[in-house]
């Protein structure tokens, strides 16, 4: 029996933790000198909806080493022989190295134990960690061993593309994500940051003007970009205005052959709290590691717009 667990930050939806007997350590929010455990004693609706009334900025904490420790604890008391424990990327948060912690202390405490426990780092972010979870559920139930489920994590964890864009640049300020100078430049061109993952870390790949066009570069990317054989579903996520996400999913429908499942899922209180109302964002698997950048994508749209006037120019001489 493989027991599966994550942090909060997975942002998996309620309905999937339970499908699938997923345990999860909620990490802590902080609100104006009250502490919560995210989408346990607060829920996203709720926070989005104080989110522009409160005074001070909220923080995010890790999980305690004691919250993993107590979800391996009841997993060999359910007859569980193995876990496989996915957390956030160690490049923003200290979750993955409380977790390796908990796993120490349990064996401490068991060193006769033959349970086998795999902590991975996932160099992810929300769905990012969540795609590999459900991912791994779906493994599990096709008969996939504890073996299996390590190999494919660890080989494609850096491969989980993510795209992420924001409504309002001074969440990701106030949390360190954006300089002031970008954000000030943004807000006066109207430009919506896109971002991704680089090495564990949150990256700025792209700055489009408009939702639409954020959209459209999603769906670009990902037919560029998205390895067939390997993703089966694609998640979308978002804060506080599902209409976005459901405009995206019509999207990739339309503009892409691909025909698997589609999630729509709801970011948690802890992402929430560095991207703030309106953030959109889609995750599936890339084929490679295709280069990914400001300079880059600026690169192709230069090259695009020549490409759309010379084909305006020729037309006009037919």
């Amino acid at each position: 029996m493989i027991k599966l667990m994550a942090d909060s930050t997975c942002d998996l939806s309620l309905d999937i933790i339970k499908k699938y007997d997923i345990s999860i350590a909620p990490l802590n929010i902080n609100i104006e000198g009250k502490t919560y455990k995210d989408r346990i004693d607060i829920k996203p609706d709720f926070f989005y909806s104080i989110i522009e009334e409160l005074d001070e900025y909220p923080t995010t904490a890790m999980p305690s080493p004691n919250e993993f420790l107590e979800i391996i604890n009841n997993a060999v008391k359910s007859g569980y022989k193995e876990v496989l424990c996915i957390c956030m990327s160690s490049g923003t948060s200290g979750s993955y190295q409380s977790a390796v912690i908990a796993k120490d202390y349990f064996f401490d405490n068991n060193p006769d134990s033959s349970i086998k426990i795999h902590i991975v780092d996932s160099k992810c972010m929300s769905h990012g960690s969540g795609w590999l979870l459900l991912k791994s559920a779906l493994l599990r139930e096709s008969g996939a061993t504890f073996k299996e489920l390590v190999k494919f994590n660890e080989t494609y964890k850096t491969s989980v593309k993510h795209f992420l864009s924001v409504d309002d640049l001074d969440h990701l300020i106030k949390s360190g994500r954006l300089t002031n100078a970008s954000a000030f430049i943004g807000k006066i061109l109207k430009l919506k940051p896109i971002m991704t993952m680089r090495k564990g870390k949150g990256a700025i790949v792209a700055k489009v003007r408009g939702r639409k066009k954020v959209l459209k570069h999603f769906i670009s990317e990902f037919n560029k970009r998205n390895d067939k054989d390997i993703t089966d579903f694609i998640i979308i996520g978002y804060t506080s205005d599902i209409k976005i996400a459901e405009n995206l999913k019509n999207r990739i429908i339309k503009n892409t052959d691909f025909n698997g499942d589609i999630h729509i899922m709801q970011m948690g209180v802890s992402v929430g709290t560095h991207v703030g109302l309106g953030a959109i964002s889609m995750f599936f698997v890339e084929n490679g590691h295709k280069r990914d950048g400001l300079l880059v994508n600026e690169v192709h749209e230069i090259m695009e717009k020549r490409k759309n006037l010379i084909g305006k120019i020729k037309s006009k001489n037919k």
